[in-house]
């Protein structure tokens, strides 16, 4: 929906309090609007403080739910049981991206 209608800094802080179960200060949501916009994902609407997804921010969300919802939901569902090298190479990938988060000082989603 917000692909659709665009994201302000209310919008995101919402989202992400859901998503994150503690509140997001403006702050922070004005600080990944900056970085999202820097990286190219996100442009600002002249005159509003509204931002909509760029070509590559759609493109990205697009491949990243696509892995979501073709890879890791199926391989970590319980049946069939992931093979064990597989299972050890999606620790490696969490432990990886749990050690980013922690350098970037970012909260853990709730799970």
């Amino acid at each position: 929906m917000l692909a659709v209608t665009g994201i302000t800094n209310q919008s995101l802080r919402a989202l992400m309090t859901g998503l994150l179960g503690q509140p997001y200060p403006m702050s922070r949501a004005s600080y990944d609007l900056t970085r999202l916009r820097r990286n190219g994902l996100i442009t600002r609407v002249k005159g509003r403080n509204l931002y909509r997804l760029t070509d590559d921010g759609l493109a990205f969300a697009i491949f990243y739910t696509k892995v979501h919802n073709r890879l890791l939901r199926p391989l970590m569902a319980s049946a069939p049981p992931t093979p064990p090298p597989l299972r050890a190479a999606l620790r490696t990938i969490d432990q990886h991206i749990n050690a980013r988060f922690a350098e970037a000082r970012l909260p853990s989603a709730a799970a």
